[in-house]
């Protein structure tokens, strides 16, 4: 049986995958996990805009309380919101609703500690195990006064504005920000705080619906974002996803920051200020060259981990290191949030360019790309674990291994949250790496199908 905690959480395609029915039993069980003799747990909820979210939290909600703990709603806020409230009103664990980037047909759960921290894997293990088992046969279900119940935290959108908003230092008068809130979980929180810093706010995709979330918008879709910087003369632009814990910024000229960038551009910064531990930024195997290039020349390591960003997070916990994350725009600031923020970290972004005031596109020059071509094959989510089992595709990798064994790099993985192998080449030639990354990724497809 294939494991139901991927990389980030439980995700599937809401109500055919990720049921009513498994969500009440997620509820049932994370809260038994996590109750004690003594303690009927509190557990913080919140979820992003898609519809079927209130559908899940309601039957999310069930199960927490069937088992007698007590569920706070904070309602529509950025999973890095959760991870926060989830300590500053001390509740035992955090739930978010919410599939990320995904399209409006998906949908997941993912969980953190009373920390703000995701749980470890022995913790998820253990819900999965009642998940799939049900509860211990002796549990004796509350009845009466001992049953659970849900209360809403009303205020909980201002604490986390405020948060962000302390985490700077700088005011923003004078400067033009353009918000791409990916119609999700970030459209009332992202002008609140830009605003209240006092830059000039042109937001888009703010309007969530239900069903628009990430459509052609947000840090999956960003074109539309770079064209509008452009059009409106505004000094940075910032793409969050459906949950906002991703972030794609933009500069003065309308061209693209990708999360290596930014990491590169805030580990100066942090340098600057005497800030970044250990002089040593995480980042991933599939981050570019570009980074490696650029961390060397300033005298700053860096560290690489397996694709995620928990495994990122891992490796800074156990180093003390406070700067780490991913091409993707997962960007962990550890001595602001437990996990990647997309708001803390545009709040950060344009901090440095005032503290250096610099554009965007002089800061972000630290760094220049190394030629890279991805591509996404999908393939049966059932086989996108046996790429390297398969002898036509292993013959392939090897041809492409050796061709690029001195010029470049190949990374293959298999995406932990979406049915896709992903396949990255970085190598001097554009086009040559387009060709050999789309042949390779149509065998996967053919012969994963």
């Amino acid at each position: 049986m294939a494991r139901l905690f991927g990389t980030d959480g439980v995700r599937g395609i809401a109500n055919v995958e990720l049921t009513c029915d498994l969500a009440f039993r997620l509820g049932q069980a994370s809260s038994w996990v996590l109750a004690s003799d003594v303690h009927r747990p509190t557990i913080l909820v919140g979820r992003d805009t898609r519809i079927s979210g209130e559908m899940l939290e309601s039957a999310l909600v069930a199960g927490i309380c069937s088992v007698g703990a007590r569920a706070v709603l904070v309602e529509v806020l950025p999973t890095p919101a959760i991870a926060y409230l989830t300590r500053y009103y001390e509740a035992d664990a955090g739930v978010v609703i919410s599939a990320s980037h995904n399209t409006v047909e998906y949908n997941g759960i993912k969980f953190f500690d009373k920390n703000g921290y995701k749980l470890p894997d022995a913790i998820e293990d253990r819900i999965e195990e009642l998940v799939h088992s049900g509860l211990p046969q002796d549990v004796e279900m509350p009845v009466g006064g001992r049953v659970g119940r849900p209360v809403r935290q009303r205020n909980a959108t201002r604490r986390y504005v405020d948060f962000v908003k302390e985490t700077t230092g700088v005011r923003l008068d004078g400067l033009h920000v353009v918000l791409d809130c990916a119609q999700g979980a970030s459209y009332e929180v992202a002008p609140m705080i830009f605003r209240e810093l006092g830059a000039q706010v042109s937001c888009y995709y703010h309007e969530p619906d239900g069903t628009n979330i990430n459509e052609n918008c947000g840090s999956t879709h960003p074109q539309r974002l770079c064209e509008l910087v452009r059009e409106l003369g505004a000094d940075v632009g910032f793409a969050f996803d459906g949950d906002a814990d991703r972030l794609m910024a933009v500069d003065e000229r309308g061209q693209l920051i990708n999360g290596d960038k930014v990491l590169a551009m805030l580990a100066l910064y942090l340098k600057e200020k005497g800030q970044l531990r250990g002089n040593t930024v995480v980042a991933t195997v599939m981050s570019n060259m570009g980074l490696d290039i650029a961390m060397k020349k300033h005298g700053i390591k860096l560290e690489k981990t397996k694709v995620g960003d928990r495994y990122v997070l891992e490796r800074m916990l156990e180093a003390g290191y406070v700067l780490g994350g991913e091409q993707s725009g997962h960007v962990i600031l550890l001595d602001h949030n437990t996990t990647g923020d997309g708001l803390i970290t545009a709040v950060q972004v344009i901090s440095a360019m005032v503290s250096a005031q610099q554009p965007l596109s002089r800061l972000s020059s630290v760094m220049q790309m190394m030629p890279q071509s991805q591509y996404a094959a999908h393939v049966d989510d059932r086989k996108k674990y046996d790429y390297d089992k398969n002898d036509k595709i292993l013959r392939l990798i090897a041809e492409m291994e050796k061709k690029y064994e001195d010029r470049g790099r190949l990374v293959i993985r298999a995406s932990g949250t979406e049915p896709c192998v992903r396949v990255m080449i970085e190598g001097p030639d554009q086009r040559e790496l387009d060709t050999d990354v789309y042949a390779l990724s149509k065998l996967i497809e053919k012969e994963l199908a």
